[in-house]
Protein backbone atom coordinates (compact mmCIF):
# COMPACT_ATOMS: atom_id res chain seq x y z
CA UNK A 1 0.00 0.00 0.00
CA UNK A 2 1.52 3.28 -1.17
CA UNK A 3 2.37 5.74 1.61
CA UNK A 4 1.63 3.31 4.43
CA UNK A 5 4.01 3.71 7.39
CA UNK A 6 2.24 2.11 10.36
CA UNK A 7 -0.61 -0.28 11.18
CA UNK A 8 -3.05 0.04 14.08
CA UNK A 9 -5.23 -2.86 15.23
CA UNK A 10 -8.47 -3.01 17.16
CA UNK A 11 -8.46 -5.77 19.77
CA UNK A 12 -11.80 -7.55 20.14
CA UNK A 13 -12.94 -9.25 16.98
CA UNK A 14 -9.62 -8.60 15.25
CA UNK A 15 -6.78 -9.90 17.39
CA UNK A 16 -9.10 -12.20 19.32
CA UNK A 17 -12.51 -13.80 19.39
CA UNK A 18 -13.57 -12.47 22.77
CA UNK A 19 -17.37 -12.64 22.83
CA UNK A 20 -17.51 -15.35 25.53
CA UNK A 21 -15.05 -13.49 27.75
CA UNK A 22 -16.78 -10.13 27.39
CA UNK A 23 -20.24 -11.55 28.03
CA UNK A 24 -19.01 -13.44 31.09
CA UNK A 25 -17.43 -10.26 32.42
CA UNK A 26 -20.48 -8.07 31.94
CA UNK A 27 -22.86 -10.77 33.10
CA UNK A 28 -20.93 -10.85 36.36
CA UNK A 29 -21.80 -7.17 36.79
CA UNK A 30 -25.41 -7.57 35.69
CA UNK A 31 -25.88 -10.47 38.09
CA UNK A 32 -24.51 -8.42 40.98
CA UNK A 33 -27.15 -5.76 40.31
CA UNK A 34 -29.99 -8.21 39.61
CA UNK A 35 -30.21 -7.52 35.89
CA UNK A 36 -31.07 -10.34 33.48
CA UNK A 37 -28.04 -12.03 31.96
CA UNK A 38 -27.26 -11.55 28.28
CA UNK A 39 -27.42 -15.06 26.85
CA UNK A 40 -27.95 -14.46 23.13
CA UNK A 41 -24.52 -13.72 21.60
CA UNK A 42 -26.19 -12.24 18.51
CA UNK A 43 -28.32 -9.71 20.40
CA UNK A 44 -27.88 -5.95 20.22
CA UNK A 45 -26.89 -5.95 23.88
CA UNK A 46 -24.17 -8.54 23.25
CA UNK A 47 -22.83 -6.47 20.35
CA UNK A 48 -22.61 -3.42 22.62
CA UNK A 49 -20.72 -5.48 25.22
CA UNK A 50 -18.27 -6.54 22.55
CA UNK A 51 -17.54 -3.19 20.92
CA UNK A 52 -18.14 -0.30 23.33
CA UNK A 53 -16.21 0.94 26.36
CA UNK A 54 -17.44 -0.08 29.81
CA UNK A 55 -19.11 3.26 30.64
CA UNK A 56 -21.03 3.10 27.36
CA UNK A 57 -21.96 -0.55 27.87
CA UNK A 58 -23.28 -0.03 31.37
CA UNK A 59 -25.09 3.21 30.61
CA UNK A 60 -26.72 1.59 27.56
CA UNK A 61 -28.03 -1.47 29.40
CA UNK A 62 -28.50 -0.40 33.02
CA UNK A 63 -30.63 2.27 34.67
CA UNK A 64 -28.85 5.59 35.13
CA UNK A 65 -29.11 5.28 38.91
CA UNK A 66 -27.10 2.04 38.86
CA UNK A 67 -24.29 2.97 36.49
CA UNK A 68 -21.93 4.67 38.95
CA UNK A 69 -22.16 1.80 41.44
CA UNK A 70 -21.74 -0.71 38.64
CA UNK A 71 -18.59 1.06 37.43
CA UNK A 72 -17.20 0.96 40.96
CA UNK A 73 -17.99 -2.75 41.23
CA UNK A 74 -16.44 -3.40 37.81
CA UNK A 75 -13.13 -2.05 39.08
CA UNK A 76 -13.04 -4.81 41.71
CA UNK A 77 -13.22 -7.55 39.06
CA UNK A 78 -9.94 -8.98 37.83
CA UNK A 79 -10.45 -9.42 34.09
CA UNK A 80 -7.58 -11.91 33.96
CA UNK A 81 -10.13 -14.45 35.17
CA UNK A 82 -11.89 -14.17 31.80
CA UNK A 83 -8.88 -14.01 29.48
CA UNK A 84 -8.69 -17.83 29.07
CA UNK A 85 -12.14 -17.61 27.45
CA UNK A 86 -10.62 -15.59 24.61
CA UNK A 87 -9.26 -17.22 21.44
CA UNK A 88 -6.37 -15.83 19.42
CA UNK A 89 -7.28 -15.22 15.78
CA UNK A 90 -5.98 -17.85 13.35
CA UNK A 91 -2.64 -16.94 11.81
CA UNK A 92 -2.23 -13.87 14.00
CA UNK A 93 1.31 -14.36 15.31
CA UNK A 94 2.73 -15.33 11.93
CA UNK A 95 1.13 -12.28 10.29
CA UNK A 96 2.32 -9.91 13.01
CA UNK A 97 5.84 -11.29 12.69
CA UNK A 98 5.78 -10.55 8.95
CA UNK A 99 4.31 -7.09 9.37
CA UNK A 100 6.72 -5.96 12.09
CA UNK A 101 9.59 -6.40 9.65
CA UNK A 102 8.18 -3.50 7.63
CA UNK A 103 5.94 -1.41 9.92
CA UNK A 104 5.57 -0.30 13.53
CA UNK A 105 2.35 -1.74 14.96
CA UNK A 106 -0.08 -0.39 17.54
CA UNK A 107 -3.33 -1.32 19.26
CA UNK A 108 -6.24 1.10 19.70
CA UNK A 109 -9.07 -0.44 21.70
CA UNK A 110 -12.10 0.47 23.75
CA UNK A 111 -10.78 -1.95 26.35
CA UNK A 112 -9.34 -0.36 29.46
CA UNK A 113 -6.79 -1.74 31.92
CA UNK A 114 -7.23 -5.34 30.76
CA UNK A 115 -5.41 -4.80 27.45
CA UNK A 116 -1.88 -5.29 28.76
CA UNK A 117 -2.91 -8.45 30.62
CA UNK A 118 -4.42 -9.85 27.43
CA UNK A 119 -1.30 -9.15 25.37
CA UNK A 120 0.93 -10.71 28.02
CA UNK A 121 -1.26 -13.81 28.36
CA UNK A 122 -1.10 -14.47 24.62
CA UNK A 123 2.58 -13.43 24.38
CA UNK A 124 1.91 -10.64 21.89
CA UNK A 125 3.38 -7.62 23.68
CA UNK A 126 6.59 -7.70 21.66
CA UNK A 127 4.74 -6.99 18.42
CA UNK A 128 3.18 -3.68 19.43
CA UNK A 129 5.14 -0.48 19.97
CA UNK A 130 2.10 1.49 21.13
CA UNK A 131 -1.06 0.50 23.00
CA UNK A 132 -3.87 3.04 23.36
CA UNK A 133 -6.97 2.19 25.40
CA UNK A 134 -10.14 3.96 26.47
CA UNK A 135 -8.29 5.10 29.58
CA UNK A 136 -5.90 7.18 27.49
CA UNK A 137 -8.50 9.42 25.85
CA UNK A 138 -11.51 11.47 26.81
CA UNK A 139 -13.73 9.98 24.13
CA UNK A 140 -13.57 6.28 23.10
CA UNK A 141 -14.43 5.01 19.64
CA UNK A 142 -16.39 5.93 17.54
CA UNK A 143 -14.65 9.20 18.36
CA UNK A 144 -11.29 9.46 16.54
CA UNK A 145 -9.32 10.38 19.69
CA UNK A 146 -7.49 7.10 20.25
CA UNK A 147 -6.57 6.69 16.59
CA UNK A 148 -5.15 10.20 16.50
CA UNK A 149 -3.25 9.55 19.72
CA UNK A 150 -1.88 6.24 18.43
CA UNK A 151 -0.72 7.89 15.20
CA UNK A 152 0.93 10.70 17.17
CA UNK A 153 2.75 8.27 19.46
CA UNK A 154 3.92 6.33 16.42
CA UNK A 155 5.28 9.55 14.95
CA UNK A 156 3.05 9.25 11.88
CA UNK A 157 0.23 11.29 10.40
CA UNK A 158 -3.24 9.67 10.42
CA UNK A 159 -3.10 9.30 6.65
CA UNK A 160 0.10 7.26 6.93
CA UNK A 161 -1.52 4.71 9.26
CA UNK A 162 -3.88 1.86 8.46
CA UNK A 163 -6.52 0.90 11.01
CA UNK A 164 -7.84 -2.66 11.14
CA UNK A 165 -11.24 -3.00 12.83
CA UNK A 166 -14.31 -5.20 12.82
CA UNK A 167 -17.19 -2.91 13.78
CA UNK A 168 -19.04 0.18 12.67
CA UNK A 169 -17.49 2.00 15.64
CA UNK A 170 -14.04 1.27 14.24
CA UNK A 171 -14.99 2.39 10.74
CA UNK A 172 -16.55 5.62 11.98
CA UNK A 173 -13.50 6.39 14.10
CA UNK A 174 -11.20 5.87 11.12
CA UNK A 175 -13.30 8.13 8.91
CA UNK A 176 -13.30 10.86 11.56
CA UNK A 177 -9.55 10.51 12.02
CA UNK A 178 -8.85 10.66 8.28
CA UNK A 179 -7.19 7.25 8.51
CA UNK A 180 -7.37 4.46 5.90
CA UNK A 181 -9.44 1.52 7.14
CA UNK A 182 -9.66 -2.19 6.40
CA UNK A 183 -12.55 -4.17 7.83
CA UNK A 184 -11.75 -7.51 9.44
CA UNK A 185 -14.38 -10.21 9.09
CA UNK A 186 -17.95 -10.09 7.85
CA UNK A 187 -19.45 -7.25 9.87
CA UNK A 188 -17.99 -4.54 7.65
CA UNK A 189 -20.02 -4.50 4.46
CA UNK A 190 -18.52 -1.51 2.64
CA UNK A 191 -14.96 -0.67 1.71
CA UNK A 192 -11.80 -2.77 1.85
CA UNK A 193 -12.12 -5.96 3.88
CA UNK A 194 -10.12 -9.08 4.77
CA UNK A 195 -11.18 -12.30 6.47
CA UNK A 196 -7.88 -13.51 7.92
CA UNK A 197 -4.60 -12.10 9.16
CA UNK A 198 -2.75 -14.00 6.46
CA UNK A 199 -4.88 -12.20 3.87
CA UNK A 200 -4.18 -8.90 5.59
CA UNK A 201 -0.40 -9.43 5.59
CA UNK A 202 -0.45 -10.46 1.93
CA UNK A 203 -2.55 -7.42 1.04
CA UNK A 204 -0.34 -4.97 2.89
CA UNK A 205 3.03 -6.44 1.92
CA UNK A 206 2.04 -7.10 -1.69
Amino acid sequence: MIGLKAIIFDCDGVLFESHPANLAYYNRIFSEFDYPLIENPDSIEAHICHTASSPVVLSSIMHDADVEAAMTYAQTIDYREFVPLMTESIGLKAALARLTDSFPLAVATNRGSSMQDVLEYFELSQFFEIVVTSRDVENPKPAPDMLLLAASRLGRSPGECLFIGDSELDQRAAIEAGMPFVGFGKRIEQGARVNTHTELANKVLG
